[in-house]
């Protein structure tokens, strides 16, 4: 463990390092009940999508932790799966057979790239040319979309005709769980109980099984509502489900039907992942004080290789972008500080194969508090968007902020926020603070407005 992880260099034993890892899956094993419920609505094989989600994030923690020797573990992105779900297959490829198919080989090649840039060190000359108003204000925008996809899945929110959105029927077991859920959470967070997110999920589903036993929550699979009792009825139910559905399903016949199109999309899952990546790894290095006396990083092309790798194998196993998770933040408090914490991390999230009659029975409702909550905490980002001075900078992050959830699109949010930004640029005479790479991106967002256009 010496020899692999370099504990005494880092101040660290096994002891902690395993508790910190426990902690880290802890916090974020609510992904292995809010993954294959979200992806599940685009099509994909909910069982297949819970094994592969659990695969994903740990042979991408593992490598982690042997590559990079960082206390950081990885799953499928939050907000990376919501578009990739709502706005890629429900909205961008609606009129697909299999939608998802498609979706999957955009992450298979943005993977791809993701591993070409991390080799030749683009990433971080990428991340550096994004003013840090729009990075922030995409942040916060991604919070806000995750929490209304939340709110929708309870019931808490539904569509009026009149005023677009309205209040759900608060007499309904959802909405009154949900928003018992999202308390609990609350409260739990406030006195730092480790898992809070988790222990919410799971708090929820059990009152709901209480409801169902009660006659409150009535069964009704037609209508989405499902038994929330785990299916026990062989061994055979603690196996994981088998992962064929999802497992090298690509299409690559719509890459030359819409190559534009196809080309947006994996832009997209590039540019979230990207910063969601580069923030959460600074983030927890600096918690974990494992920044260099220069502020930087060591050993991040490493990681990036690690998330990039995750990535690629995470689209062959049939889940959406993989990428590092700011909740290892919680182990490195309880003072994880190598790989070591990574692996026990990983060691859980296959453990967690063997339970997945008791994720997957978790009905969206349960998991709503987890999305809200997890929007509130991507929202911070809010506090830290300069809303004065250059105003490029400002009306950027401003429109990137409102569209993501007013559209019901990342993408759209994305790609305003940063045509608003380069215009209010070239307009005012700013053109030196444009880098060509903004060039690009926006000649990239011009060509998808265009295609817009066309298939109206």
């Amino acid at each position: 463990m010496e020899r692999l992880f370099k504990l005494k260099e880092h101040g660290t034993t096994v002891k902690t390092e395993i508790m910190a890892g426990i902690t880290t899956f802890l916090t974020m094993a609510y992904i292995l009940a809010v993954n294959p419920d979200m992806l599940s609505v685009a099509g994909m094989d909910k069982g297949a999508v819970f094994t592969a989600t659990a695969l994903a994030a740990a042979l991408a923690t593992v490598v982690m932790g042997l590559l990079a020797n960082y206390p950081v573990a990885l799953a499928s992105g939050m907000g990376l799966n919501a578009y990739f779900a709502f706005t890629v297959c429900l909205k961008d490829l609606a009129g697909e057979a299999e939608p998802w198919r498609i979706a999957l080989t955009a992450v298979l090649v943005e993977g791809v790239i993701f591993i070409i840039l991390s080799a030749f060190k683009f990433r971080e000359t990428l991340v550096n040319t994004i003013p840090s108003n729009l990075k922030y204000g995409i942040t916060a925008g991604i919070g806000l979309f995750i929490a209304i996809v939340g709110l929708k899945g309870a019931g808490i929110v539904g569509a009026d005709a009149s005023t677009l959105v309205a209040l759900g029927d608060i007499s309904t077991p959802q909405f009154v769980l949900a928003f018992v859920g999202l308390l609990a959470i609350g409260v739990m967070h406030h006195f730092k109980i480790k898992g809070a997110i988790l222990w919410g999920i799971l708090g929820t589903w059990i009152l709901g099984i209480v409801a169902q036993l009660c006659g409150w929550y009535v069964v009704n699979p037609e209508l989405g509502a499902n038994s929330l009792i785990p299916a026990f009825n062989s061994a055979k139910d603690l196996l994981p489900p088998s992962i064929a559905p999802t497992f090298f399903k690509f299409d690559f016949g719509y890459v030359m039907k819409d190559v534009f199109g196809f080309a947006v999309i994996v832009f997209s899952f590039l540019f979230v992942d990207l910063f969601d990546t580069v923030g959460t790894l600074i983030g927890v290095a600096n918690k974990g004080n494992l920044l260099d006396e220069d502020g930087k990083l060591p050993k991040v092309g490493r990681a990036l290789m690690s998330d990039a790798i995750g990535t690629v194998a995470g689209a062959c196993l049939g889940t959406s972008t993989v990428t590092s998770y700011v909740e290892s933040s919680a182990g490195v408090a309880e003072g994880g500080r190598t790989g070591l914490t990574a692996i026990t991390t990983a060691v859980l999230f296959i453990v967690a194969l063997f339970l997945s009659p008791i994720f997957l029975a978790i009905p969206s409702f349960a998991t709503a508090p987890a999305l809200i909550f997890v929007g509130l905490l991507m929202m911070s980002s809010i506090l830290k968007v300069k809303f004065e001075g250059d105003m490029a900078d400002v009306l950027g992050a401003f429109v990137a902020i409102i569209m993501m959830p007013f559209t019901y699109s990342i993408a759209n949010g994305i790609m305003f926020g940063i045509l608003t930004w380069f215009i209010i640029k070239l307009v005012t005479g700013k053109i030196r603070d444009i880098h060509p790479v903004m060039y690009v991106v926006a000649a990239l967002f011009i060509i998808r407005i265009v295609t817009l256009f066309m298939h109206l």
